[in-house]
């Protein structure tokens, strides 16, 4: 990161109403102190948080990871996301050689065959492209929430992301229920991934990804086959 987009609150974030999604964006933005891009699935929260960033901090980049293995509605997600706010996305590809040599050692399925095998998959695919895209940054915007999993039990809406340098991570809707997304979707009439529909409320890689069942957490059809505690591919550490 360069000298010139040091977050300028290394260990003090400004006091913030959790539930007000604008306040944490102005607030992040202006404690980042420098370029900030939001890191998008363009999952329903995350084309809830575009449409917020369109109303208060337009000049927020969009970049996306596409890891070669993206459900077709995700991408048509992104075209309509592009189209309707007149985005450039900023799309990262994971190091062509690396995934080459993933599947020709250890076949197309090698992250069903156990936990490290699966973090070596997402590391490649996922983990790497990111540390590209945050080069440079002096904070990122995601569309994670609390209420999601156990692994995000004690998300805050602002962070310093020592994961990643030191950054700011911003998370306007880090203590908002499933319902308010849904609401502020249909209200403002956005583009909805139609697999939400269908019993997807979380998606990822299409291989690694199922509708859930009645009763299930949100992100049970996450890498089904591992333990609650397990399910996070690295970008949020």
């Amino acid at each position: 990161m360069s000298q010139d987009n040091q977050p300028r609150t290394a260990n003090k974030l400004p006091a913030i109403d959790a539930k007000d999604p604008r306040q944490i964006i102005l607030a992040g933005v202006e404690a980042a102190g420098g370029r900030i891009a939001m890191a998008s699935s363009f999952s329903i929260e995350d084309v809830v948080v575009i449409d917020l960033l369109h109303q208060v901090a337009p000049q927020v980049r969009i970049f996306a990871i596409d890891t070669g293995r993206l459900n077709e509605e995700t991408y048509q997600i992104a075209e309509s996301v592009r189209a309707r706010y007149g985005l450039a996305i900023d799309w990262y590809f994971p190091q062509r050689e690396a995934v080459e040599r993933l599947e020709r050692e250890k076949g197309l399925f090698s992250f069903r065959e156990s936990l490290e095998n699966r973090h070596e998959c997402c590391r490649i695919r996922k983990v790497e492209p990111l540390g590209r895209a945050l080069a440079d940054l002096a904070g990122w915007v995601v569309g994670l929430r609390r209420e999601q999993s156990v692994t995000r039990a004690a998300l805050q809406p602002l962070e310093i992301d020592q994961a990643h340098g030191g950054i700011v991570k911003i998370s306007p809707l880090a203590d908002w229920s499933e319902g308010q997304v849904w609401e502020y979707a249909e209200q403002h009439a956005l583009p909805i991934n139609r697999l939400h529909r269908m019993g997807y409320p979380s998606i990822g890689c299409a291989p690694c990804t199922r509708a859930i069942e009645s009763g299930e957490e949100l992100r049970a059809g996450r890498w089904w086959w591992e333990n609650p505690e397990h399910k996070e591919c690295g970008l949020h550490r």
